[in-house]
């Protein structure tokens, strides 16, 4: 089964441009199923072993999402198998994911966010690192960035006469989006006062493209600073940006381009949050509430 993982691997490489993080999460759960079937014939995979290997799921105390997460792995690998007449009934027809906890993202409020961005330039406005971290943080609010989209900006990525940003995304999609006044106004002070000449925007104090880490590093920093509630993390901003802008009258089509999103459902979540926030002011001003 090994040589069928591999040109697995491949095809989601070279045809269907996944990232790196994406190929070795399919990797691992295909290499855990092949250590469950010990040398089994893929021929001899039928839907009784699958039965067995989500028994044997489930008996590890895994959360739903984890184990729907290994079945969707081998339901896209055993498609390519028939796809690829490796084998000549698809076993996975059969067998249904079990059903997903619905977890609605958390998110700031508007006055959180702006509570948070005006802790990182309250004590040195003019400070270099300083500058940089307001920059970061008014670009994860403005744009909705994930976190390794921002440290992969570079500064050809950035058109400050326009206000907008070309953005890698998920399995290396690119898209357009725009940026505000406030949070372009913050990049063009951090890059003024920045000697270094780099192609990234963000750099750390060795002068080096910024991490993931070092972003988190940031953001946790500024979180004290500004006494916010603990459990926010980078993505909390991505939340923030789209329940924002849907609570102010943005369509949902729109949110999702925003976003990268490749489905609408992905996106129908913040809906919800939406909805709460109706009811809450339903409560408070409807008489017979």
């Amino acid at each position: 089964m090994e040589k069928y993982i591999e040109k697995f691997m491949r095809y989601l490489e070279i045809e269907k441009n996944y990232s790196p993080h994406t190929i070795l999460n399919y990797k691992l759960d295909l290499q855990g199923f092949n250590k469950f079937i010990s040398g089994t014939d893929l021929e001899k995979i039928d839907y009784l072993t699958l039965r067995k290997y989500l028994a044997v799921l489930k008996e590890k105390n895994l959360s739903n999402r984890t184990v729907g997460r290994r079945l969707s792995s081998l339901r896209s690998f055993f498609r390519f198998l028939t796809r690829e007449s490796h084998i000549k009934v698809n076993p996975m027809l059969m067998l249904s994911s079990p059903k997903l906890e619905k977890h609605l993202p958390s998110f700031m409020t508007e006055d959180e966010v702006y509570k948070l961005i005006e802790s990182a330039f309250a004590k040195n406005k003019d400070d270099l690192l300083g500058l940089r971290d307001r920059a970061i943080l008014e670009a994860f609010y403005s744009s909705g960035l994930r976190i390794s989209e921002l440290v992969g900006l570079n500064l050809e990525d950035i058109d400050f006469i326009s206000g907008i940003l070309k953005i890698r995304g998920k399995g290396k999609k690119e898209r357009i989006v725009p940026m505000g006044e406030t949070a372009l106004l913050a990049i063009r002070k951090y890059l003024g006062k920045r000697k270094k000449q780099a192609e990234g925007i963000f750099l750390n104090n060795n002068g080096r493209r910024i991490t993931t880490r070092g972003v988190r590093f940031v953001l946790v920093k500024y979180l004290k600073a500004a006494g916010i509630k603990p459990g926010v993390s980078a993505h909390t901003f991505r939340h923030s940006f789209a329940t924002h802008l849907l609570n102010r009258g943005a369509d949902l089509r729109t949110v999702q381009e925003l976003l990268g999103h490749a489905n609408l459902s992905t996106t129908q979540i913040y809906t919800h949050l939406t909805t709460e926030k109706l009811k809450s002011v339903y409560d408070k001003a409807h008489p017979h509430a």
